[in-house]
């Protein structure tokens, strides 16, 4: 019978390296979540140039500030590292949102400035990057315990 060689594990820096997530998801979630937060106070306080931005999207107060909920949200996801990937996709969700609002009803530029329209599409390319791996250096998906050739798995207290 012949010896079945078997990968060798990896050194302990080359783990934590795979382990650690890149810096630019890091720069993604602040990203996300700085751009969200700068306009939050307009939309809670109902600065008239946020107040007649919504009501030309025909959503009114309602839509203001349900918008400024669901991105207070997203920006304390987006700093949360177990759901900073939950945070992307909310954040994701928005902007393509007010992506298509700009698109289709307020055009491009708006009061005179694409700014807003600049921010949404970069927070949702900054959104879109968050899911990538958790800053805590932990996966974000669960690998299932790896077995060698002739190797059974672990019973679950169940004997054939």
């Amino acid at each position: 019978m012949s010896a079945i060689a078997t990968p060798a594990a990896p050194s302990p820096s080359a783990a934590a390296a795979i382990a650690r997530p890149p810096r630019a998801v890091w720069i993604f979630q602040l990203v996300a979540a700085a751009i969200l937060a700068v306009t939050l106070p307009f939309k809670f306080t109902a600065a008239p140039e946020t107040v007649a931005l919504f009501d030309a999207l025909g959503a009114g107060a309602v839509g203001r500030l349900g918008t400024a909920v669901l991105e207070t949200i997203a920006v304390v996801m987006l700093l949360t590292p177990q759901f900073a990937a939950l945070g992307g996709v909310l954040t994701v969700g928005l902007m393509g949102g007010a992506i298509l609002g700009h698109l289709t009803v307020l055009g491009i530029v708006w009061d005179g400035d694409a700014s807003l329209f600049v921010m949404a599409v970069t927070a949702f390319v900054a959104g879109g990057g968050c899911g990538r791996a958790s800053p805590t250096g932990a996966s974000d998906r669960r690998r299932a315990p790896e077995l060698r050739v002739g190797e059974r798995p672990a019973s679950a207290g169940f004997e054939h």
